[in-house]
């Protein structure tokens, strides 16, 4: 089965509000988004959770570790580049991407505890070992961090998921970071 690319005009019309926030947002359609759109439902949800994940209290940095981890592991390209530029506009060091981007161990002890501690995550469908927490939460991060993780890998699981399965690729500015 080929997915469409919709446009603003040819998308369902409940994912056409969501197209135009997308727009108005990035001034452009990532090819990604506009696939996406032929379920309203993913396109909204995906959209919907990633933004509750912005509101976690985990800094900016530590939400890209969650989402690079989870989009190196499901191996989507898309997700590797649209992040690496996050990273880079926050001013993450080279040396912290790359590794993200390898599936590395990372320079920073704090964060390469978040990176396993998301990992564990994945890998046990949440049902994390005490061990696990202890350390996680042995690095200065907090029982809520913990759950902000689940939302982060619930929510860039389902993205990195659709985005394979409809092919979506690396377009417009974020070519730079493939």
């Amino acid at each position: 089965m080929t997915f469409v690319a919709h446009t603003l005009e040819t998308a369902p019309p409940a994912a056409r509000r969501s197209i135009q926030g997308v727009l108005k947002n990035m001034g452009y359609l990532p090819e990604g988004v506009a696939l996406l759109a032929e379920s309203p439902e993913t396109l909204n949800g995906f959209l919907q959770i990633s933004a509750a994940f912005e509101n976690a209290t985990l800094e900016p940095s530590a939400r890209e570790v969650v989402i690079m981890t989870v989009a190196v592991r499901n191996g989507c390209h898309l997700c590797v580049a649209v992040h690496t530029a996050k990273l880079t506009g926050l001013g993450a060091d080279e040396e912290l991407i790359a590794a993200l981007r390898a599936g590395r161990s990372l320079p920073d002890t704090r964060l390469e505890a978040l990176r396993l501690f998301t990992l564990e995550v994945i890998t046990t469908a949440g049902a994390v070992s005490d061990e696990a927490l202890k350390s996680f939460l042995g690095h200065g991060y907090t029982p809520r961090n913990a759950l902000e993780v689940t939302l982060g890998v619930g929510a860039y699981t389902l993205s990195t998921l659709a985005n394979r399965m409809v092919g979506a690729p690396v377009d417009g500015p974020l070519r730079r970071f493939a």
